[in-house]
C-alpha cells in the first residue's frame, strides 16, 4: 500500500486550507491514499469565527471539492478530520474524520469520541467539549487492503477503544491529530507506538505542525507510522511536508503470530481491599 502523509499549518480559513488540500492531492499522484490531519478545514479556537466559516455536512464546499477531485485522480483520502456544523441546539460543532475513496464517494465517517478537556499549565488549557459534541460510535471501514480503525488525536489516550478496533478486524489505525506541544513532547511517540504494538496494527498519525495563524494554537508536528511490531517508519519532525511510504500489510500478520495477544483476553474483576490489615 502506497501511502502518503501530509503535515501542515491549518489556519482559520477554510477556503485557504481546501487550497492547500487539493495541491497536496496534486502532490500524491500516483499514492494509493493520502492521509490529511485533525481539523485540516479550520485550525480555531474562536467558536464564533467557525460558526461564521464552518459548513454542515451536507453539501459541504470543502468535502465536495475533495471528492471530485479523488474521483479526478483516483485517490483515497483519510481527510482525517474537519469542523462541522451541527443542528444540536447548543450549537456545537462536530469533529469528523471522512474517508474518501477513488471514485470520490464518501464511504467511512467518524466523530471524535473522547473531547480534549485538560489543564496543562496556568497559561494553556482546552476545553473541546464547550465547542464540539462528542461522538459515541466507533468505525470500522472497509479498504482495498483491509479494514481501517478510525480515530481522532485525544482518542489515543483510550487503548480500549484501539483494542476493540484491533479485535473487529482493523489491520490499519489511523490518527489524525492537532497535538499540543506540551503533551507531544512528553507522550506523542510512546502512545502512538503502545497502539500499535497493543494491536499489531499498522499506525498512521498525519499531524498538524507549527504556530496557527488565527488561533493561538501551537501544535507539535511529528507525522508518524509506526509498525505493528512498534517501530517507527516515519517521523515527520516539525516541518510541513509530504511523505511516501510504502506499506508491507503482511506485517501485521507476521506480527500478530509472534504475539497473539489479542485472543488472549481473560475476563477478571476488580477486588477492593479497603482495610489497611493484612491480607489472609
Amino acid at each position: 500500500m502506497r501511502v502518503a502523509v501530509a503535515q501542515i499549518t491549518s489556519s482559520a480559513q477554510p477556503v485557504d486550507n481546501l487550497a492547500l488540500a487539493l495541491t497536496l492531492m496534486d502532490q500524491s499522484a500516483g499514492q494509493d491514499m493520502l492521509f490529511l490531519p485533525e481539523v485540516t478545514n479550520c485550525v480555531s479556537l474562536d467558536r464564533a469565527h467557525q460558526a461564521d466559516v464552518l459548513d454542515h455536512f451536507d453539501n459541504n464546499p470543502f468535502i465536495e471539492a475533495i471528492c471530485e477531485k479523488a474521483c479526478a485522480m483516483g485517490l483515497w483520502v483519510a481527510l482525517g478530520s474537519i469542523a462541522l456544523k451541527t443542528d444540536d441546539a447548543d450549537g456545537r460543532f462536530a469533529n469528523r474524520s471522512i474517508l474518501i475513496n477513488a471514485t470520490g464517494s464518501v464511504v467511512a465517517q467518524y466523530d471524535k469520541i473522547h473531547m480534549f478537556d485538560v489543564t496543562l499549565s496556568e497559561t494553556e488549557s482546552y476545553h473541546e467539549s464547550k465547542g464540539y459534541r462528542p461522538g459515541d460510535t466507533a468505525v470500522l471501514a472497509q479498504t482495498p487492503w483491509g479494514k481501517m480503525g478510525l480515530t481522532i488525536c485525544y482518542d489515543l489516550r483510550f487503548p480500549a477503544l484501539y483494542r476493540a478496533l484491533a479485535q473487529a478486524g482493523a489491520r490499519v489505525l489511523v490518527v489524525p491529530s492537532a497535538f499540543a506541544r506540551p503533551t507531544g513532547e512528553a507522550h506523542w511517540h510512546t502512545l502512538l507506538r503502545a497502539r500499535a504494538i497493543e494491536t499489531g496494527c499498522f499506525v498512521i498519525a498525519s499531524a498538524q505542525t507549527g504556530e496557527h495563524s488565527g488561533s493561538r494554537r501551537k501544535t507539535f508536528g511529528h507525522s508518524l507510522i509506526v509498525d505493528p511490531w512498534g517501530g517507527v517508519i516515519l517521523d515527520a519532525g516539525t516541518d510541513v511536508g509530504l511523505h511516501f511510504v510504502e506499506l508491507d500489510l503482511g506485517a501485521v500478520d507476521r506480527a500478530r503470530v509472534r504475539m497473539a495477544s489479542l485472543s488472549h483476553d481473560r475476563p477478571f474483576e476488580v477486588r477492593h481491599c479497603l482495610s489497611y490489615d493484612k491480607f489472609n
